[in-house]
């Protein structure tokens, strides 16, 4: 039988509940349980593929296609188990579920109310992530719910947990309160009055915590400690420090440590193997211990905000691991970059990286990039915007296309070589359209799609025959250029076999010694354990390159 876990959060958001949960999966995923996670978004939209990622960070995409919180790639950079679509939603997709069966008359003239059809409704969805009643269904699910508690928007999502706990009995739930302990420099204190009130609020909608993750700067003493366990009836080997480090890898064997692991499973009656946290200990060894630097420049628009490229960020940490050198990455603001001042920019780093993104704003600027790379033999990594960035520089400067551009940023453009995609086949072999009117939301070409890769190239040595990668992508490369751009030397070294759709881009070895440009999203398949082939490859360039000696 699933047994489940709910992390909660109190006080304040962004304390790391989706850190907190991957770690505690990854724990007891070591012991030798099938864990999966699950996340509860409380926001109207029905998945964050119209947010900004100002407000919401990056988008993660799954293998099926969904567009998803960027928790997701915590939970698969942490555990073995892939997400999928029934991984996380959000209360706009519950309501247009429910309302759906409301219109089909599948309630046959009930009055629908937020309890019990809402609350049912998101714990069937709960039910489909776990996998319960298939071949897919877990030891255990540990779900975490956005937002704090008493937050109007989630009151709905934790009246759902209390009554499924309800309904799997204590020894089949356990639940999780992350909540945050302020320091007063002026008094010198660290106050716990503010965690005492968000467990108060949470028992008051009859939910006990067993366990309360206290985030702080520092660890929490043990008096303080007694403290808060005493206020909020938690026992005091359930009130777990989390203080601040320097790598989310260590975050696991802390909680281990403090004892969190066990408790879960005294509490869920789970008989396992002893925790094995050594490829955690290895991991972090790596990130202390590098045999050098590389400096690589991650050139976008959204500079201010890291989480707008948490997996890129992972990715390349990931693969300076694989090749045992820190990587040092600078967030350059496109707007800022331009042909003429590109070199005074960007010269001091070993490679370049352009990341995916949407809008005209800061486009210049990574075509010019692009140009600095190409003629200055930089390494350069193009993903998505980063891969057409690229295609419209090449036509623009070598192929004499004068005026190139995508239809997203000029639709009058005289040499369209990057347009709207309009039919494309989906993974699960269904014929998907579309055109300039079509609703942004879920209708871009998304999740795992496969390719041929060209024998010989670049692309070829890094994946071999065949890539499969995930997608989240409205515009493409115009496949009526594809001859033009070929005879000006531009390998087009993958191409989707239906529908000739442009997947990577490359210089020949002869003229670059490394510039690539991808179509799909390659940082969503990264994991710490072995990187990825492509930014493997990519940080190799960067050390190469930092051997070599620069022109002044």
């Amino acid at each position: 039988m699933t047994k489940f876990v709910f992390v909660t959060g109190g006080v304040v958001s962004s304390l790391g509940k989706g850190i907190a949960s991957a770690s505690l999966a990854a724990i007891l995923e070591s012991r030798g349980l099938k864990v999966t996670l699950i996340k509860l978004d409380p926001y109207i939209n029905v998945d964050p593929g119209t947010m900004s990622p100002f407000q919401h960070g990056e988008v993660f995409v799954t293998d099926d296609g969904a567009e998803t919180d960027l928790d997701l790639g915590h939970y698969e950079r942490f555990i073995e188990t892939r997400m999928k679509q029934s991984n996380n939603f959000t209360t706009g997709r519950i309501y247009q579920s429910v309302l759906e069966k409301e219109r089909r008359g599948d309630y046959l003239g009930k009055t629908v109310q937020v309890i019990p059809h809402v609350t049912n409704e998101i714990q069937e969805y709960i039910k489909r992530g776990a996998g319960i009643g298939t071949p897919d269904a877990v030891d255990v699910a540990i779900c975490e719910v956005g937002g704090t508690v008493v937050d109007i928007e989630s009151l709905t999502f934790h009246e759902a947990v209390r009554q499924l706990a309800l309904k799997q009995g204590p020894n089949n739930t356990a639940f999780v309160h992350l909540t945050y302990l302020p320091w007063i420099a002026t008094a010198g204190e660290l106050k716990t009055k503010p965690t005492q009130h968000t467990v108060q609020k949470l028992r008051e909608i009859g939910i006990q915590p067993d366990a309360l993750l206290c985030r702080a700067q520092h660890r929490v003493p043990d008096e303080e400690k007694e403290k808060i366990s005493l206020f909020t009836n938690v026992p005091e080997w359930g009130v777990i420090s989390m203080w601040d480090v320097d790598t989310i890898y260590k975050v696991p064997r802390m909680l281990h440590e403090q004892g969190l692991d066990g408790l879960i499973c005294d509490k869920l009656r789970l008989n396992t193997p002893p925790t094995n946290l050594k490829r955690w200990d290895d991991l972090v060894h790596e990130t202390e211990h590098p045999q050098g630097e590389v400096k690589i420049a991650m050139v976008g628009k959204y500079v201010e905000l890291s989480d707008a490229y948490k997996s890129v960020n992972e990715a390349l940490k990931h693969a300076g691991m694989q090749s045992h050198v820190a990587v040092k990455i600078t967030h350059v603001d496109s707007e800022t970059i331009s042909d003429a001042n590109a070199r005074d920019k960007l010269s001091q780093y070993d490679a370049i990286l352009v990341p995916g993104g949407f809008g005209s704003r800061g486009v210049e600027g990574k075509i010019s990039t692009a140009r600095y790379a190409r003629e200055n033999r930089v390494p350069y990594l193009g993903i998505c915007l980063g891969m057409q960035v690229a295609t419209i520089e090449y036509a623009r400067h070598v192929a004499g296309l004068e005026g190139a551009n995508s239809t997203e940023f000029d639709p009058k453009s005289a040499n369209p070589v990057i347009a709207l995609i309009t039919e494309w086949k989906d993974a699960d072999g269904t014929v998907k359209t579309r055109d300039e009117n079509s609703d942004l939301g879920g209708t871009m070409r998304l999740g795992a799609q496969s390719s041929d890769v060209q024998a010989g190239t670049l692309a070829h040595s890094i994946y071999g025959d065949v890539v499969t990668e995930r997608h989240r992508h409205r515009y493409e490369a115009n496949v009526q250029y594809l001859d033009q751009l070929r005879e000006a030397g531009l390998v087009i070294s993958a191409l989707t076999q239906r529908e000739q759709l442009t997947e990577i881009v490359e210089l020949p070895k002869e003229v670059h010694p490394w510039y690539i440009g991808v179509q799909f999203h390659p940082e969503f398949k990264s994991t710490p354990w072995s990187g990825h082939p492509l930014f493997n490859a990519f940080v190799k360039a960067a050390i190469e390159r930092q051997k070599a000696p620069r022109k002044s």
